[in-house]
């Protein structure tokens, strides 16, 4: 029976399989990393209280990177480039969401649009990282080899998520709610069709990689498909609701450290 759980449990038994797995997986947090400490850099002087949380935010994303590299280094394998079409954030910047990189490699400073564009764009994808990590961490907490990490990337994204709802709702009460459930809005449309897409071409490489048969592959399609159609009915409205959450001031401290996988 296939099940979310039997499906990545025969990707993280397999080497070429788990390798591709954390190179998209690294590949995707270190970038992030990047972008995240460009934003920190470059946030407008009124929006300055920022930029140590968008830093930290940053500094996390980088860790988690670090953390797949040492997954993979664990096993005593290397990296693999990331096929194009399982690139997440670079499909994320070609459909326009987010801050152009341009934009970022530029020495002018954002605006508060800008701020509100990367918050938007954060808090879509961020709800998308937190979801896959909690279903993770609901099957692999306790595995021998990758449940610290599971907990650890799991706690950061939740953490990540909490501070896009309370920065948004700052701004929202500051008089940029329009702007921002417009923004929120497009972000989530385009990310679940860009989410649909990747998750084709990974299952797509992984299935060539595992061997998998025919009426696998296009049982696994037909779920993808299913899942988008459900997000591009209703489901994409959980990516821009806005709510105070509980863990307030999630990301106003320092990066915690993870020693054990650096």
């Amino acid at each position: 029976m296939l099940s979310a759980k039997s499906l990545f449990q025969e990707i993280l038994d397999d080497d070429e399989s788990f390798r591709l797995f954390c190179s998209i997986a690294a590949s995707g947090e270190s970038q992030g990393g990047w972008e995240n400490a460009r934003i920190a850099a470059l946030v407008p002087p009124d929006q300055r209280d920022l930029a140590p949380k968008i830093a930290r935010h940053g500094a996390d994303e980088d860790k988690h990177g670090r953390i797949f590299d040492a997954l993979l280094k664990k096993r005593g394998l290397q990296p693999v480039p990331v096929p194009p079409d399982a690139d997440y954030t670079m499909l994320l910047e070609r459909a326009g969401i987010g801050l152009a990189h341009d934009r970022l490699r530029a020495d002018q400073p954002l605006t508060v649009q800008d701020v509100v564009t990367y918050l938007a764009h954060s808090r879509v994808t961020e709800q998308r990282a937190s979801e896959q990590m909690e279903l993770l961490r609901k099957h692999f907490a306790d595995h021998p080899d990758i449940g610290r990490a599971v907990r650890m990337i799991s706690h950061d994204e939740d953490n990540h998520l909490a501070y896009c709802h309370e920065e948004l709702l700052r701004l929202a009460r500051a008089g940029h709610g329009r702007a921002i459930q417009r923004t929120l809005r497009e972000c989530a449309l385009t990310e679940i069709r860009v989410h649909r897409d990747v998750s084709l071409a990974v299952m797509s490489h992984m299935g060539r990689i595992l061997g998998w048969s025919r009426p696998k592959a296009a049982l696994l399609a037909a779920g993808v498909h299913a899942v988008y159609a459900g997000e591009r009915l209703a489901g994409w409205h959980r990516m821009v609701s806005l709510t105070m959450p509980e863990r307030r001031d999630a990301l106003g401290g320092p990066a915690t450290p993870a020693p054990e996988f650096a």
